[in-house]
């Protein structure tokens, strides 16, 4: 019985306890049910990938109202594995958050800030799961506007102001999808995405359709942090509290990723939108100069967590570029990076936490020695470097193989060399870390520190060692993402 709403429960569990958090008033108490719900989205984001798998597309319509007067959930096994994704990063950060937030957050806000993050895993797990466009926005808006106070308790004051920038870029692109589904509905008179895909196509030609495609693009671009339209992410990133962080770089913009591939491949799946309104060149161009942009940028960087935040803008455009293929094998490629980037940034982050929680600084002066005292925190960082540059035995290398393939599978290889030209890029800033860290003299409050703690380094690991153990047998993760291409691409090569 209880199976049969999972697709409820999978959203209604945290956000039910989200007001529990506000009523106990209690950190500890709030950090209990951030465990409580994480692992139990995660076991129910489990059982659903393995009903996906094995009995196909699950449609759970809510109240009894079929669809497309009421709202239905439909997961398919792309939808199955990015709740998989959020819900198993959402777990570890629970770990992780207890010991990190106490240098970062005053007690008195920090019952607040689990209610935060419970709000938020809600919005996303509710993004991912929802068959109809305006729900999505209404899920998208629960995530945005917890994480804009989840930045907001950042130590820096310049947290506020980056809060207040990501409220800002967050609004227009929330207000440019909703135009979006508006100017659809105006033409189709639906609001479900099934409903949409088989309707759209009959109104393709029409300059109000065409409209709403390119005001839902631009606004989930803004949702996705893809370069131009980034400029939210790196300040959203450097100045939040450093679980706050973790949270964000492996889920958000992944969840955005998702509702974008969603709004491309299947509600206008039928009108073949690559090639009936040529937008294969733009989001292909887009996406190679991110990469090369954020790469290029992060090298000049001297706080690490901003460092980051721009090679994030650069793996963005590496699952874009997937995604902009059109093909199987590139929208698995990207597919596959989604999830590779979200156990290798976060496990970078959580080391950088880690430091931040000893040192009380990610600048890269006050780093210098810092591996000789901090051995297990910076190998971490140093493994999770390798990832992102792609090296082999790392979960990096195989998204950047699938790319290539891609690449190469379209008679495209100047895109393949660029693509290995943009990993020389992130050889760079990873060097810059390691060489700080392990080839300069150390100062006297380096000399003075104490390994990071158990309960940081634990789930910190469980991240990186996702980053190696994937490289290595990435068997799962490719299965999963080649069906989810097949199914979003009715198996087109």
């Amino acid at each position: 019985m209880i199976a049969a709403h999972l697709p409820a429960l999978q959203v209604v569990v945290p956000l039910i306890l989200a007001p529990i958090c506000i009523i106990f008033r209690s950190a500890t108490v709030g950090w209990v049910l951030m465990l409580a719900g994480s692992w139990s989205a995660l076991a129910i984001a489990l059982a659903i990938l393995e009903q996906v798998t094995t009995g196909g597309t699950i449609v759970y319509a809510l109240g009894d109202w079929a669809a497309p007067w009421g709202i239905e959930y439909r997961i398919d096994t792309l939808g199955a594995f990015v709740l998989v994704i959020v819900s198993a990063i959402a777990a570890v950060v629970s770990l992780y958050v207890k010991t990190s937030i106490e240098h970062e957050i005053p007690p008195v806000r920090r019952y607040l800030f689990h209610c935060m993050m419970l709000l938020c895993l809600s919005g996303l797990l509710g993004m991912t799961v929802t068959g109809d466009a305006f729900n999505l926005f209404v899920f998208l808006e629960i995530s945005s506007l917890s994480t804009y106070v989840l930045i907001s308790f950042g130590r820096d004051r310049r947290s506020l102001t980056a809060a207040y920038r990501y409220l800002i870029m967050g609004t227009v692109g929330a207000t440019f999808y909703v135009i979006g589904v508006g100017m659809m509905y105006m033409m189709t008179g639906t609001l479900n995405m099934a409903d949409l895909a088989a309707k759209v196509p009959e109104v393709a030609d029409t300059r109000t359709i065409q409209a709403a495609l390119a005001f839902l693009t631009v606004g989930l671009a803004l949702k996705v942090a893809m370069f131009p339209l980034h400029l939210w992410l790196p300040n959203a990133y450097c100045y939040a509290p450093s679980a706050v962080t973790v949270f964000l770089a492996a889920t958000a913009t992944k969840v955005a990723i998702y509702a974008f591939i969603r709004v491309v491949f299947t509600v206008f799946g039928g009108v073949e939108v690559f090639e009936a309104f040529n937008v294969q060149g733009l989001l292909m161009v887009l996406a190679i100069a991110g990469m090369f942009a954020g790469s290029a940028v992060a090298i000049y960087q001297t706080n690490v967590k901003r460092l980051m935040a721009y090679s994030s803008v650069a793996q963005i455009g590496y699952m874009m570029l997937g995604i902009s293929f059109g093909s199987v094998t590139g929208l698995a490629g990207g597919i596959i990076h989604l999830f590779n980037h979200a156990v290798t940034k976060g496990g970078i982050f959580m080391a950088l936490g880690c430091i931040a929680y000893r040192l009380g600084s990610v600048n890269l002066d006050d780093m210098a020695g810092i591996g000789k005292k901090m051995p297990a925190t910076m190998l971490a960082v140093v493994i999770g470097g390798l990832s992102l540059i792609g090296v082999p035995l790392t979960a990096g290398f195989i998204s950047k193989w699938y790319l290539i393939r891609a690449a190469l599978e379209s008679d495209a290889w100047p895109i393949a060399l660029l693509v290995l030209l943009s990993s020389l890029l992130a050889v760079i800033y990873v060097w810059r870390i390691v060489e700080t860290a392990y080839f300069r003299q150390p100062s006297r409050v380096v000399e003075e520190m104490e390994p990071a703690p158990l309960s940081l380094l634990v789930p910190t690991y469980i991240l990186i060692g996702a980053a190696v153990y994937f490289g290595i047998d990435a068997t799962t993760t490719i299965d999963v993402a080649i069906a989810a291409a097949e199914g979003l691409l009715g198996a087109k090569p």
